[in-house]
């Protein structure tokens, strides 16, 4: 029973994906209207890079997970953050499920080449289990590399602080402060801001409005923080050569923090293998005491 339950979900899945690909859902009036009254939106800072392989094999499950409404807002930001496609996600996830669904049922047929079988409900049961773990870890793998690329853009941040505000005590203006500090660094921070600062110049909008959207894009508040400082400068003439070292300085103290945390946290995970390690060392002592006792009884 269990196996053909398993099937049968399986199979009203698949069929209800068809049928969502092939017949997409209509929008409401309401939904319509608002779209052509909505104002057009801003074009992203950011380019994502698609991997078109990717997106040609799985092209067609796209639309189906996002009329289910994948991916999250979270992941669409953390999407931002490591430069991946939405759509290039979703077709990964999709490729990744169908083959870890697939994978035991070609070991089924390699082993029947051979006289050997598993049965019907080890691949089944597996291919279940792989497809589930091929779909959630594309998700787990832009967490973790995007909570990464925070950091590292934070750690980048309190740099380019203070080049901006030791430009500034040079005499240099608030865009040339921004251009120049932009442009002594390197590595993906860097280029993001360098982008940022180019799209202000070509689309002669303030410097600040594109750091505040390239913050919003990768939910890095600093950043906007940065981008609200640096406009009373631009705008009201402030002095904000102090107020841009206190920020780096508070990026620095939570660099350090963060650190600190996660050497502690390493720490305590260390804790299990050592009494593990421990434990097998004093049985491995007491084995041959325990035994002679056992066979003087």
């Amino acid at each position: 029973m269990i196996p053909a339950i398993l099937f049968g979900t399986g199979a009203g899945l698949g069929l209800w994906l068809l049928v969502v690909w092939a017949v997409p859902p209509r929008p409401a009036l309401g939904v319509r209207l608002a779209q052509v009254s909505a104002q057009r939106p801003v074009a992203p800072i950011l380019r994502p890079d698609d991997a078109p392989w990717i997106t040609t094999w799985g092209r067609v499950f796209v639309p189906a997970l996002r009329a289910a409404g994948l991916p999250g807002a979270n992941l669409v930001n953390d999407l931002r953050v490591v430069g991946r496609g939405t759509d290039t996600h979703l077709a990964s996830k999709a490729v990744l499920a169908l083959a870890g669904l697939a994978a035991p049922w070609l070991l089924q047929a390699l082993l029947a080449l051979g006289g050997l079988s598993l049965g019907f409900e080890v691949p089944l049961l597996a291919g279940l289990v792989l497809a589930g773990l091929g779909f959630l870890v594309p998700d787990l793998d832009v967490r973790a590399r995007a909570a990464r690329q925070r950091r590292e853009f934070r750690t980048a941040l309190s740099a380019f602080l203070d080049l901006v505000w030791i430009t500034l005590a040079g005499g240099a203006g608030v865009e040339g402060a921004l251009l120049d500090a932009a442009a002594v660094g390197h590595g993906p921070a860097f280029d993001k801001i360098q982008r940022a600062l180019d799209a202000a110049q070509l689309t002669r909008t303030t410097p600040w409005n594109t750091l505040r959207r390239l913050g919003e894009e990768l939910d890095i508040p600093e950043l906007s923080e940065l981008a609200a400082s640096i406009s009373l400068a631009g705008t009201e003439g402030a002095r904000v050569r102090g107020s841009l070292a206190a920020k780096a300085q508070t990026l620095r103290t939570h660099q350090v923090t963060d650190a600190e945390a996660d050497a502690q946290a390493a720490t305590e995970r260390m804790a299990l293998p050592v009494t593990l390690l421990f434990i097998g060392f004093l049985g491995f002592i007491a084995y041959p005491a325990l035994i002679q006792v056992l066979n003087g009884l």
